[in-house]
């Protein structure tokens, strides 16, 4: 039995759940409470015991088992949620084998954060400071924000830190490595920071990465981060990400900014779901980071040129990290929808205004501005109406241009009519005519989608171990050129995490030696065995049939299996609510209309198979 067996053989998926959702109810057979993903009034989660399972039947559209719930709640990976689940089942994980790379890396850390708490004492207590502390007095920061963040101060000293870095132990090779220090050409090194109020940039688990540095004289430039290192990579990191996890995922909602002062600013304030990118653009890194957490964004950025170039460069990442990357080129390229429910927005910021300064005067002013915030697509409009002459047929011609393909992309019919009038109205062009022209970009829109995609990596509900997704995934980890015939291939037709998690693992990667990089140690076992198991010779033909009916068959089984749930939700409900009853029965209407498509379809493809043989 493997550790992640042990585990969910000594856990209940109701004890577990019941621990992060208190108002976990039993109804009939089942359990049900208000989705703790969503806002909602009408509780559509559940909790299957029998299959040890969950699911929302509601926004969400999400489920899975314990490792997935907790995967989703935590906002952690597979292999973090080991570790809380292993705790609970009071198993003992076996400590992982540190390569030289990990024990580098963990060297590093521990530096990064001895050299954070030398920075942070001399802010509190050293007279060389004093420029600081009266900077930080200026700027109205409170002694409990300095130490929530354990702000610091570097002394104007060429090599303060390095001798008080060798007094613990530390080379020079480990400051140069972890980019404390800066190498001289003639030989030897120097402190790279001096003279500057430090702020310490810590992972989301709290772990010092890096550092950003504020002068405090007139040295350029006036702001400066650690270099790139083995463990600090400025377009993967949020500032202030460690201190924001907890109030972004209950408020459902990250606010990004530019600055290290706006973030510090904000949650002095109580404003605690708020982030910095460490720069003027969001990359797909740090996105990624949000995704774990929330699919709504707020970017609050300067109202200048610059702030505006990056507000669209942001969304653009945002679309590309939540969906499948846009059809539509160029700096406009905006999804309004996407299938996983992401919604972005922009904070306008008054002209010559950052957060920090807006906060400071006025808390109700930021929270106004927030509640206000505009959707990234009319942001869009504002910004390309700002950019060209609309009183001259070239600028109108350049406005369609660029804002027609977003209004393609929107797929809620009510919605796209609305943002068609509004380009009607901007331009002064007749709405008939650009419905055809609409019709246009639509067409060659969907030329483009015919060519093969990634797939989803959308994780959803999962059943119990399978063969059949074992097969599936062995056929995958052993044949590369299958992954041009399983784009239908989703992550949520697999029944248990070890699956959803190698698939993840195998879209990313091109070979098993790659796939073995990305795994989390307890997952190897499981790639071993795939990569064991005996299959019989096939042809290349014979290989892409067996991995399109094994997609096939994992989609009728999954529906199946969502069919059954929702029967028994049906039979649990026969003398409870109404409404609640009425929407699982719409829902599995729903499923019906799908299971006969996808019986429908596979009987076409066995009929055209027995035509060619």
């Amino acid at each position: 039995m493997s550790v992640i067996d042990e585990v969910k053989q000594r856990l209940d998926i109701v004890d577990v759940v019941a621990s992060y959702v208190p108002d976990l109810k039993k109804a009939g057979r089942n359990f049900k409470a208000i989705c703790p993903f969503h806002a909602e009034k009408t509780p559509s989660f559940f909790v299957f015991p029998e299959r040890q399972s969950w699911h929302c039947f509601g926004a969400c559209g999400t489920g899975g088992d314990a490792f997935s719930f907790v995967m989703k709640k935590e906002g952690v990976d597979f292999g973090e949620a080991l570790r809380i689940l292993a705790q609970k089942a009071g198993v003992a994980l076996s400590p992982p084998e540190r390569s030289e790379a990990q024990q580098q890396s963990q060297k590093l850390k521990e530096l990064n954060e001895a050299a954070a708490q030398y920075y942070h004492h001399l802010l509190l207590n050293s007279s060389v400071a004093q420029q600081a502390r009266d900077y930080l007095a200026r700027r109205g920061v409170s002694e409990k924000a300095i130490e929530d963040f354990q702000l610091g101060f570097s002394p104007p000293e060429w090599e303060a830190l390095r001798g008080q870095m060798a007094r613990h132990g530390y080379s020079d090779s480990d400051l140069l490595a972890a980019g404390l220090l800066v190498e001289k050409e003639q030989g030897g090194a120097y402190d790279r920071f001096r003279n500057r109020l430090m702020f310490p940039i810590r992972s989301s688990d709290g772990r010092v990465m890096g550092f950003g540095a504020r002068a405090l004289d007139d040295s350029l430039p006036k702001y400066t981060n650690s270099p790139q290192t083995a463990i600090f990579d400025k377009s993967s990191v949020l500032y202030g990400v460690d201190r924001a996890r907890s109030a972004i995922r209950k408020e459902d909602l990250a606010i990004v900014v530019e600055g290290y002062m706006d973030v510090v600013m904000a949650h002095q304030h109580g404003f605690s779901n708020v982030v910095a990118s460490l720069g003027t653009a969001l990359t797909e890194k740090q996105v990624g980071a949000i995704k774990k957490l929330t699919r709504n964004i707020t970017l609050a950025l300067d109202a200048d040129a610059a702030g505006q170039m990056a507000m669209l460069r942001g969304q653009e990442v945002i679309s590309q990290t939540f969906s499948q990357p846009s059809s539509v080129a160029g700096w406009t390229d905006v999804r309004y929808e996407n299938p996983y429910n992401a919604r972005w927005k922009v904070v306008i910021l008054p002209q010559g205004k950052d957060p920090d300064e807006i906060i400071r005067e006025g808390p109700e002013e930021w929270q106004r501005l927030v509640d206000g915030a505009t959707p990234v697509i009319d942001y869009v409009f504002q910004v390309v109406a700002s950019k060209v002459d609309l009183a001259e047929l070239d600028g109108k011609s350049a406005a369609v241009d660029q804002l027609l393909p977003i209004v393609s992309e929107i797929k809620d019919p009510v919605s796209q009519a609305h943002y068609l009038q509004k380009l009607s109205r901007l331009v002064g062009v007749n709405e008939r005519d650009l419905a055809s022209a609409l019709s246009r970009v639509r067409a060659r829109s969907r030329a483009r989608q015919r060519d093969p995609v990634q797939p989803s990596t959308l994780v959803s509900s999962l059943q119990a171990k399978d063969p059949l997704a074992d097969y599936c995934l062995s056929l995958l980890v052993r044949y590369p050129e299958l992954r041009r015939c399983s784009e239908e291939l989703s992550a949520d037709l697999f029944p248990h995490s070890e699956s959803r998690q190698l698939l993840l693992a195998w879209r990313e990667c091109g070979d098993c030696d790659s796939i073995r990089t990305k795994l989390d140690p307890a997952l190897r076992e499981y790639l071993d065995s795939l990569t064991a198991k005996p299959l019989p010779p096939m042809t290349e033909t014979q290989r892409e049939e067996a991995m399109t009916d094994c997609i096939y068959r994992l989609r009728q089984r999954w529906l199946r299996d969502m069919k059954a749930k929702e029967e028994a939700l049906i039979s649990d409900m026969q003398c409870g609510d109404a409404a609640e009853l009425d929407e699982v029965q719409r829902l599995a209407l729903e499923i019906n209309v799908q299971l006969r498509q996808a019986f429908l379809h596979k009987q076409k493809r066995t009929r055209s198979s027995e035509v060619g043989a």
